[in-house]
């Protein structure tokens, strides 16, 4: 599965994510309600650099990863307390919608879509294989944060490893630690 880039003036989200209290009890549960699996869990993913709101942090985020159609669903749990995209709308016991994602056909061009319409950017991020992403704080307007993707292959190899896991899903397994 390829995800369909997005232009800031016609985006397509490929991700629906959750924060979540308990990533271990909050995957069967999902499972069990929508029907998806297998998850693939990453725990305490390194993540470096990480700002905040433009200053330097860090972050301990888990996250567990399902496909729903052609939407993936992503649950993620912070295991820190430092501030971050995800403190903003959630205490480390709440859970809700948090963000949706797309991959932008040109990342600082979306960005600044998003900054010109009074938007900031909560958190940006780099993952280990050198995937990044920025959280802009579209919450007033849409209740959710958006998640813009510095895209690479990796991403789009994650991405096809995720949809692949689910098209030959059993029923049985819930998640699987990659």
């Amino acid at each position: 599965m390829t995800p369909q880039p997005s232009t800031p003036g016609r985006q397509h989200f490929v991700q629906v994510a959750y924060h979540v209290a308990d990533i271990d009890e909050a995957m069967p549960r999902f499972a069990q309600l929508m029907g998806i699996g297998p998850f693939l869990l990453r725990r305490h993913i390194g993540l470096d650099p990480v700002s905040y709101r433009g200053k330097p942090s860090a972050l301990d985020i888990s996250a567990a990863h399902a496909q729903a159609g052609p939407v993936q669903i992503e649950l993620v749990m912070q295991h820190c307390g430092n501030p971050s995209a995800f403190r903003d709308m959630f205490g480390p016991d709440e859970e809700g919608v948090h963000h949706v994602a797309l991959f932008p056909e040109n990342y600082d061009a979306m960005l600044a879509h998003y900054l010109a319409l009074g938007h900031e950017v909560s958190t940006e991020l780099v993952t280990p294989e050198k995937r990044g992403a920025a959280y802009v704080d579209t919450v007033a307007a849409l209740g959710h944060m958006v998640e813009v993707y510095r895209v690479n292959q990796s991403l789009h190899d994650f991405y096809r490893a995720v949809a692949d896991a689910a098209r030959e899903w059993d029923g049985n397994t819930i998640a699987i630690e990659v």
